[in-house]
């Protein structure tokens, strides 16, 4: 970090205002303050003694939302934990959150709006800390954003790349390996900038992985990240990473985040096979996004039908479920959505009616039922031979033909 421009612009700041201030980072941890306040509360000594937000103290500043704000917030003072009100600066370099500038007010009797007032005459020294802390962010350094390029050059089959990272020390001799998709389900489309997106992903990839010996590399996109790992049989260490990667992202993005999927290739021997597990763990991503019932933690090998769908031929413009006559006639008939859905769980639960009946909170006589009119309309058993096949296929291609695009 450029840890003496940082604190230098802190003073700066706090000369400006005549006011206390402190710098953390997103996880509470002190990197900078200034040298003189008159009146410094209890929080305060604490925290520039020990370096470190305590909990109790965490929980009454993330309840007044600091963590999605984009603007200024008054935190209210708190006698029992001895502190006065404060104003909590977000600092954020194109939508992605680098830490927190903490103004103290100097008495309990003072009014915020004083301090709230006087923040737009240090916005370019706020703006200029902004990037200090962006610059000193390990994700965004020159070196690794050179190293996550070649990364991602490799995993789109780049011979040179190929080369060249099969000679990493993070690699070499450590195989087998195996590939993960890291995919925020609800929200990978990101936002409209594909910059500030990429930076997230990269930044909560690499916070998630650390400490996590078998996770030796990781890269991020605009739309998910890439982490390879030595190949595994146990899923453990990818479960570690996903709950990781869940709060990383919430915390960087400043927005709820409701399911990360980690898809999972093969396992492969040669560098060379990078790009095909790479794919694979792709695929099992965005079966996983359009298929809930696959779960989080996906093996390519566990997608099933999917595999053929994402195959070559198997593209959107080859795969239409309304070439399926039988499934054309339910979809123009099921206007309330009733039948298809207890089809498709009649089908991927084998036949089970009382499971059905229990997954959507209905009688067993309801599923009966409704067998009974998809038998009357089509003509034919939907539960049997090739009109079974047929459907179920059919269900599947109109969830594939909504995956992610990635």
């Amino acid at each position: 970090m450029q840890q003496q421009g940082v604190e230098q612009l802190v003073e700066q700041v706090a000369q400006k205002l005549g006011r206390g201030l402190s710098l953390e980072d997103l996880d509470g941890v002190l990197l900078a303050y200034s040298s003189n306040q008159s009146h410094a509360d209890r929080v305060r000594v604490n925290f520039l003694l020990s370096k470190k937000v305590p909990a109790d103290v965490s929980a009454w500043q993330l309840s007044h939302g600091i963590a999605t704000a984009v603007r200024p917030v008054v935190v209210p003072a708190n006698q029992d934990l001895g502190m006065l009100g404060r104003v909590c600066v977000p600092l954020m370099v194109r939508g992605f959150r680098v830490g927190y500038l903490w103004v103290q007010q100097d008495s309990a009797d003072e009014n915020p709006t004083a301090i709230l007032t006087q923040l737009p005459a240090v916005n370019h020294e706020l703006e200029t800390l902004s990037g200090l802390l962006l610059d000193s962010n390990t994700a965004e350094s020159e070196f690794r954003r050179g190293r996550e390029r070649e990364f991602l050059a490799a995993c789109s089959g780049e011979p040179n790349a190929v080369a060249a990272i099969a000679g990493w020390k993070e690699i070499q001799g450590r195989g087998p390996w195996q590939v993960v998709t890291v995919l925020d389900a609800d929200g990978w489309a990101g936002g409209s900038d594909p910059i500030a997106s990429t930076l997230i992903h990269r930044s909560a990839a690499l916070q998630a992985t650390i400490g996590v010996d078998s996770a030796l590399f990781s890269a991020g996109t605009d739309t998910h990240s890439v982490v390879l790992f030595r190949e595994l049989s146990g899923r453990a260490n990818h479960a570690q990473v996903l709950v990781h990667y869940h709060l990383e992202l919430a915390k960087r993005s400043g927005r709820p985040v409701q399911r990360i999927i980690l898809g999972i290739s093969e396992g492969f021997g040669r560098p060379r096979e990078l790009a095909a597990a790479y794919r694979q763990s792709k695929l099992a991503a965005q079966a996983a996004a359009v298929d809930p019932q696959l779960g989080e933690l996906v093996d390519c090998r566990a997608t099933g039908v999917y595999q053929l769908l994402a195959s070559a031929g198997g593209g959107a413009s080859a795969w239409a479920d309304s070439a399926s006559v039988y499934f054309r006639m339910l979809e123009d008939h099921d206007r309330n959505g009733e039948l298809l859905p207890v089809l498709e769980l009649l089908y991927d639960n084998d036949g089970s009616v009382q499971d059905v009946a229990t997954k959507l909170h209905l009688h067993r006589s309801s599923i009966y039922n409704r067998l009974g009119r998809i038998r009357q309309l089509l003509g034919v058993d939907p539960l049997k031979g090739m009109p079974r096949l047929e459907l179920h296929a059919a269900l599947k291609m109109r969830r594939w033909a909504g995956r992610p695009r990635i």
